[in-house]
């Protein structure tokens, strides 16, 4: 059940354009981004989505380039479109009461400069590099999407996790026989697979893994991933559409989350348990909260401990897995913190031109007067 907006807004969101809104098969910020918008219209919101060409939404759609970047061959300086994109939305600042923003530095030079306000959602991570924009404009409103993401002093209006539409992922009572492990996302060696790798062939499961290869990524993965692939213990799934991906997980007897860095939010750990699925994962990032440890999975401090942790997650409750979803990682519950997110902020904005204009209002009788 959904609940009722307070009062229409006219809202704007900006996507990345390098990959479609939703994405095909791979993209986490573009898949909440989806949800988000498509459930703003839905409660009666005016919600214009300023992403790329081949995006499909329930919003108004504003083409930042005729398709996904990544996928468009023939541009070869993509920071160009980007900033064409961004700069298109602020110039249009006064058709919204807010913007939402979700590309990160790209928007927070303009935003401080129109009237209308912008909260940005942090999708990423600090680097040395952005660390320096966003102290610059740190009293813009930000929204966290994890709280161990708030490793700087910026102005935060609240936490909202990502959530995912359950409904849309069936859930498995029992895992598959023979059983296997699953490993989802990007083939990187943030995302671990070359320790899920390890994790399967110390312990004898087997493994079945899908995602992306990026461009950057191919070496790792033809040195660390590839010579491993034998179509047997360790299996290569490639990249995986929705349906895939549910049966992927679903059938899998356990989720490895073995990240090396401080992820923000692991929307693979939420949608493997929506399956029913319980997850081990590093614990690093935001990855204590999202699993319930010895509930719906395991937090580890060491690879060595996820194998370790096997036995004891294949007893655990995949009915429990699936309603501690339900209950915390729902669209309906991401669409209401960010829902209120924005009431507070241009409740604010409108609460500070009337008191403005009442101040002016009692100057100018005062004025009169005094004549």
């Amino acid at each position: 059940m959904t609940s009722e907006p307070y009062t229409a807004m006219k809202i704007a969101q900006i996507a990345p354009l390098w990959e479609q809104v939703p994405p095909v098969t791979y993209g986490g910020t573009e898949l909440v981004v989806s949800r988000l918008t498509d459930e703003l219209v839905r409660r009666g919101h005016e919600v214009t989505l300023f992403a790329s060409g081949d995006s499909q939404t329930l919003a108004r759609l504003e083409a930042g380039s005729p398709r996904a970047l990544r996928l468009d061959t023939s541009i070869k300086e993509p920071i160009m479109y980007e900033l064409m994109h961004v700069g298109e939305v602020f110039q249009r600042a006064d058709e919204f009461d807010i913007i939402h923003s979700h590309v990160g530095v790209w928007s927070l030079a303009l935003a401080s400069v129109v009237a209308t306000p912008t909260v940005h959602t942090l999708h990423g991570i600090f680097t040395n590099d952005n660390t320096k924009v966003f102290r610059q404009y740190k009293t813009q409103p930000f929204i966290s999407i994890s709280d161990a993401q708030r490793l700087l002093n910026l102005n935060y209006a609240a936490t909202v996790y990502n959530g995912i539409s359950v409904e849309k992922f069936p859930f498995f009572a029992e895992p598959q026989d023979p059983p296997y492990l699953a490993f989802l996302g990007r083939f990187s060696p943030e995302k671990g697979p070359q320790h899920a790798i390890a994790i399967a062939k110390k312990t004898g499961w087997r493994l079945k893994m899908a995602g992306k290869v990026d461009v950057v990524d191919k070496k790792f993965f033809e040195e660390e991933v590839a010579p491993h692939i034998d179509g047997k213990q360790i299996e290569f799934l490639g990249e995986v559409n929705h349906g895939q991906k549910a049966e992927l997980l679903g059938n899998a007897a356990i989720t490895l989350f073995p990240i090396t860095w401080c992820e923000p939010f692991g929307l693979v750990m939420a949608e493997s348990m929506a399956t029913g699925t319980p997850v081990i994962a590093m614990n690093m990032g935001s990855v204590s909260e999202v699993i319930a440890n010895g509930e719906t999975g395991y937090v580890c401090q060491s690879y060595d401990e996820m194998a370790d942790m096997i036995p004891k997650a294949l007893k655990l409750s995949r009915q429990k897995c699936r309603e501690h979803v339900e209950t915390k990682f729902s669209v309906t519950q991401m669409v209401d913190g960010y829902e209120a997110v924005y009431e507070k902020i241009v409740g604010d904005r409108n609460f500070r031109h009337w008191f403005n204009a009442a101040i002016r209002n009692s100057l100018e009788s005062f004025t009169s007067l005094k004549r």
